[in-house]
């Protein structure tokens, strides 16, 4: 269950519609049923106000740009939702990571402090495991758009583990040989190592170990549905 449903089941467990909670937490409604939908993500502070609004407590690692360059919360604190989980469902724990731009991400995959407070105002939530420094970024071309399952169409975000290990058949974020920023998914077969496009109008690379892979992509959301 991702952060906007668990939102949305809170509120409507209140009895609270979206104008009602919009104006409580000082938002419009058509950026709360975004947030609901898992469309747009949402800035630490108004995550906090709807939080406390609907009684639910929201605690993980992330980046508050309101402490300055390197501010970083770091909290090991159980996830609760009180007053609106059943008994019987289990407890889930949200991360919340920044979503950083696509000429960011090395740096921010290899020292967060490198970036100004100013770098980060958007914040998505999953429950995977991206690790401390762990980031979304969006989706650029077609590279990876296909009619099969798993697709990452232009525009969707990924959520990237920098350090993660290489495992061939996964997908990863990776500075190329000649020093470009791509997403591919990596293969290794005969031998060999390849950087694959799921588009097939795309060619699949050959590579040398020359490489550097920033992270592997664990997570993703759609946009625009």
């Amino acid at each position: 269950m991702d952060i906007g449903k668990q939102i949305r089941d809170a509120r409507k467990a209140k009895g609270l519609t979206l104008e009602t909670l919009a104006n409580q937490v000082d938002t419009d409604t058509g950026n709360l049923s975004r947030l609901e939908r898992g469309l747009q993500g949402a800035s630490h502070d108004l995550l906090k106000r709807i939080m406390s609004v609907l009684d639910l407590k929201l605690v993980n690692s992330v980046y508050d740009p309101s402490m300055g360059s390197g501010g970083l919360l770091a909290s090991a604190l159980e996830h609760l939702i009180t007053n609106v989980e059943l008994s019987d469902q289990p407890s889930l724990t949200l991360k919340l990571y920044p979503l950083v731009e696509w000429d960011k991400a090395e740096s921010w995959a290899e020292s967060p402090d490198k970036l100004t407070s100013g770098d980060n105002k958007m914040f998505l939530a999953s429950l995977e495991n991206a690790g401390e420094n762990g980031f979304w970024m969006e989706v650029r071309g077609d590279v990876m758009t296909c009619n099969g399952n798993p697709s990452f169409p232009e525009g969707s975000r990924i959520l990237v583990q920098p350090g993660a290990e290489v495992i061939s058949g996964k997908y990863y974020v990776v500075i190329t040989e000649g020093g470009e920023q791509t997403f591919r998914q990596y293969i290794e077969d005969a031998g060999s190592k390849y950087l694959r496009p799921l588009n097939p109008s795309y060619r699949t690379v050959e590579i040398f170990g020359n490489c550097r892979f920033i992270g592997r992509v664990i997570d993703t959301k759609m946009t625009g549905l």
